[in-house]
């Protein structure tokens, strides 16, 4: 089956920063939603028309990836309003009630990036901001789309979207 709008595609990849650095390895094949929400742009421009079997390798500057990292989405909470077991790498949706930093986006998944006694540091970028990426792209399968993962926008199953948010893990997935 050709790959078009919409169908479900099953891939594997290696994704790398732009000195070769391993930041993810998809070993087994996952279901992303093509012409939905689950993938990057540039990684449906360059799937599009193609069929299983299809590789790929892309290069991607920050500004095709998850975008230009934020000083400003950074800031610090008083420690008192977070539960008591915290630690870096979680995130949380939208900053607390009683949250003092004034301007912040309410609407950004916030990942803790540090813990202290009396403050916790938030930063509302997506982890992978402001990094150029290349991404080894192996397609494995091409299956036409349910009436239910084109009305969500995404395959419900994918443990993850290579879009906008990333895990809590080191790796994506």
């Amino acid at each position: 089956m050709k790959i078009e709008v919409p169908c479900v595609v099953s891939l594997i990849w290696t994704l790398t920063d732009a000195q070769r650095e391993p930041i993810d390895a998809l070993t087994e094949p996952v279901e992303f939603l093509y012409g939905g929400e689950d993938l990057l742009p540039r990684l449906e421009q360059a799937l599009d028309g193609h069929h299983a079997g299809y590789e790929t390798s892309l290069h991607l500057e920050p500004e095709h990836a998850f975008g230009e990292y934020h000083a400003d989405l950074v800031c610090f909470e008083d420690r008192a309003l977070f539960p008591d077991l915290l630690e870096p790498g979680m995130q949380f949706e939208g900053l607390p009630a009683g949250a003092r930093t004034p301007g912040m986006p309410a609407d950004v998944l916030y990942t803790v990036t540090e813990v202290y006694p009396n403050h916790v540091v938030l930063d509302g970028n997506h982890p992978l901001a402001g990094i150029a990426l290349n991404l080894d792209v192996t397609v494995v399968a091409v299956r036409a789309a349910t009436d239910d993962e084109v009305a969500a926008g995404t395959v419900a199953e994918s443990p993850l979207s290579l879009l906008r948010v990333a895990q809590s893990s080191a790796h994506l997935h």
